[in-house]
């Protein structure tokens, strides 16, 4: 047996399904966060003990009660559950998620083993549990005898073999994950029968406040994204447009330009949340809660606010029920309508010889009361002096001097927005004292503009330690084609992606020639995404047609995704595991008997082994390369607390600018294989491997490697 350096006790019902969910879940918990253990509690619950209640009238907790208490009174760490049995709300004293592995929610109808349709009686009995399930059947079977049904999957079906139904629904989710597909006689689409939410994922609850498991959480949780609208149809962001087109969830308000939902995705859902002179679509908490809710759901939320959310928008309120949770967040700035109605209609308001700066306030207190606008209160508002870094001790002495409390807080921010932030905070005494230099403070300043801001606001920030990556700098070497996908991977899992393509991927025209004869070849080989984007522009610029294409082997799921994306197609084969050139020489033998060459396409850097590898197999290859890897340079290395390697290029190119002593002591992420073979050579480790070769599974393997030594270090200090 390994050692651990933690062990939970997990608490689940005892029917093979629970069992089964329960011991899927925590194979991948090992698998993502070695060192861990995870032991098995069964524990039956009130409604696998009573048989007899019909379940479309039991308690919420029907099947959950006994496992809620056990977490409560320590017995157990946390519990599984399909998470449509959670009671809503989850009980007091609890906390939840659901998990990101799912099934297909849709439920089915299931007829005895060996039975069709046509022996479908005119009025069958069928066995239903709920209110919805009734609803159904009731329109479909007129006719039909309705009857409760109880027992876990097994029983059900052993029921209805035994001819006491003739019919039975149930999820479809229980039977996959039972290896039962083959009972399915029909899926029902869910325009015609909508399924309870939940229905087909997986919940873990535990005790709330547990600082191990709001950590553990952060692994499942995708980053809630605050959105300024702006003032008027073209004052959306692009940050904000792109959160739009990947939204699952978007709780909006009335005071912003409702065209902007139309940038959503057909399936996201939209709710409305807006308030209007004191008529609410939902009160402040109650909006605070769906936040919560969709987060925990793991679903990509959109919070999107009129202007810039900032400003007279509650999001304080907002985040702190986020901070209050461990959800993580971000907050993407708006154009408020104080742009809009003056640098937009000429009324600027700095001015040179006519105004040096603003002030900005509301004569709306708390509650909608008219509150004062005197001396007093505008000279209470916080400050922003824009270029102030160079002079901020001055500033200090000038404002102490005025009259402001030396204890005032006050804070420096350097590269505000962008990758190198930088925040310094002391008191407006402090700064005085110390009279700073810029460059002392933030080795950003030099090229930075910074703004200094004073006032008590400035006690105030987001916690972006929430995250998996707990708001890490991680710096993204691989291509400008994987650079938004990488990025809003980072982002999800609550990091800073730090923008710094290393190489740029070029088509190569002489390919073109060659292209021309695909109809040649049985089989095209292509063994990264990269190669299928820069084979599909080759394809547009010759004008050539994809029905031309012969048949697609690839090297694994992103480089098939890659082949539907850009070509519209659907890879004809992929290894089954092995997703490299590995996978592909497994997989080959045997397969490609079309008795025609085979043509591999690749860059210039991927090499001829593999090629010389099918070759040896016995097959005619033709090696054919694509595009060329372009090295980029910078005039210095971005700050950063990880780097991502997408390609053994970008390895070669970061030591060739850099060396390798910037990265000692920063965690390195590789893609594959080949990537971690480039680092070897240049003398470096990869600290983590992606769980496929893909950018999804490195930078879900760099979050689990950051969740994990967190968890670490927490169990080592209550050893000690």
């Amino acid at each position: 047996m390994t050692n651990s350096w933690a062990t939970f006790r997990v608490g689940t019902r005892n029917s093979r399904l629970a069992l089964q969910q329960t011991q899927s879940t925590l194979d991948r918990l090992a698998a993502w966060l070695p060192g861990t253990r995870w032991e098995v509690v069964q524990m039956p619950t009130i409604g696998d003990r009573d048989q007899v209640t019909d379940l479309r009238s039991s308690p919420p907790d029907f099947f959950t009660r006994d496992l809620d208490e056990g977490i409560r009174e320590g017995r157990l760490d946390c519990a599984v559950h399909s998470a449509k049995d959670l009671p809503d709300p989850v009980p007091e004293g609890l906390d939840w998620c659901w998990l990101p592995w799912r099934e297909d929610p849709r439920d089915a109808l299931i007829l005895p083993a060996g039975k069709s349709w046509s022996d479908l009686p005119a009025n069958p009995s069928i066995g239903i549990s709920s209110a919805r399930r009734e609803a159904y059947c009731l329109k479909r079977f007129p006719g039909a005898q309705l009857l409760p049904i109880r027992g876990n999957i097994e029983g059900r079906l052993a029921q209805l073999d035994s001819g006491k139904f003739d019919l039975l629904m149930m999820a479809g989710a229980a039977l996959l994950r039972l290896g039962l597909a083959q009972r399915i006689s029909e899926w029902l689409p869910l325009d015609d029968l909508a399924t309870p939410e939940g229905q087909g994922s997986l919940a873990l609850t535990f005790r709330a406040g547990d600082p191990t498991f709001l950590r553990l959480r952060s692994l499942f949780m995708k980053a809630v994204t605050f959105v300024g609208g702006g003032a008027g149809r073209d004052a959306l962001t692009l940050a904000g447009l792109r959160a739009l087109r990947q939204a699952e969830v978007c709780l909006y308000d009335v005071l912003m330009d409702q065209q902007s939902l139309a940038e959503l995705p057909p399936s996201a859902r939209r709710v409305d949340v807006g308030k209007r002179c004191g008529q609410h679509r939902a009160e402040q908490g109650e909006i605070n809660e769906l936040l919560a809710r969709y987060a925990r759901q793991g679903l990509r939320v959109v919070r999107l606010k009129g202007g810039d959310p900032g400003i007279f928008g509650r999001l304080a309120e907002e985040v702190e029920t986020l901070d209050a949770l461990h959800l993580p967040y971000r907050v993407l700035p708006g154009i408020s309508s104080l742009q809009a109605a003056t640098t937009g209609t000429g009324m600027l308001l700095t001015r040179r010889g006519e105004s040096r700066g603003f002030c900005v306030m509301t004569a709306r207190a708390k509650g909608g009361a008219t509150g004062p606008i005197n001396r007093e209160a505008r000279a209470a508002l916080p400050i922003v002096f824009f270029m102030g870094a160079e002079i901020v001790g001055a500033t200090s002495r000038e404002l102490i001097a005025d009259g402001t409390p030396p204890e005032t807080p006050a804070a420096l921010v350097f590269d505000a927005g962008g990758d190198q932030e930088k925040i310094v905070r002391m008191s407006l005494k402090e700064f005085a004292d110390s009279d700073p230099s810029p460059s002392a403070l933030s080795p950003a300043a030099d090229a930075a503009p910074g703004l200094f801001l004073v006032g008590a606001v400035t006690r105030f920030g987001y916690d972006r330690s929430l995250g998996a990556l707990q708001g890490r700098r991680i710096l993204i070497t691989c291509s400008e084609a994987l650079q938004e996908k990488s990025a809003d991977l980072v982002r999800d899992f609550g990091g800073l992606p730090v923008a710094c393509p290393l190489i740029r991927l070029v088509p190569d025209p002489a390919a073109g020639a060659e292209l021309k004869h695909l109809a040649r070849y049985g089989w095209l080989v292509v063994t990264s995404p990269s190669s299928v984007r820069c084979f599909a522009a080759l394809l547009r610029a010759a004008r050539l047609d994809v029905r031309q294409l012969p048949k697609i082997m690839v090297s694994g799921p992103g480089t098939a995704a890659a082949v539907e994306q850009e070509l519209g197609l659907i890879a004809d084969l992929q290894p089954p595991a092995d997703f490299g050139a590995a996978g592909i020489q497994a997989s080959v033998a045997g397969l490609l008997a079309s008795g025609k060459p085979v043509l591999r396409i690749r860059s210039d850097k991927a090499g001829p082994d593999l090629t010389a590898d099918l070759q040896k197999l016995g097959l005619e290859v033709h090696d054919l390369i694509v595009y060329k890897n372009e090295r980029l340079h910078y005039p210095a290395r971005p700050a950063c607390d990880a780097v991502f390697f997408a390609s053994a290029s970008a390895v070669e190119t970061y030591v060739e600018a850099w060396g390798t002593e910037p990265l000692a002591g920063c965690p390195i992420v590789a893609i594959g294989l080949p990537t971690e073979r480039a680092l070897k050579s240049a003398g470096l480790r990869a600290d983590v491997m992606g769980f496929t070769a893909t950018v999804e599974g490195a930078i879900q393997a760099l979050a689990a490697y950051s969740v994990g030594t967190v968890l670490r270090k927490q169990a080592q200090g209550r050893a000690t």
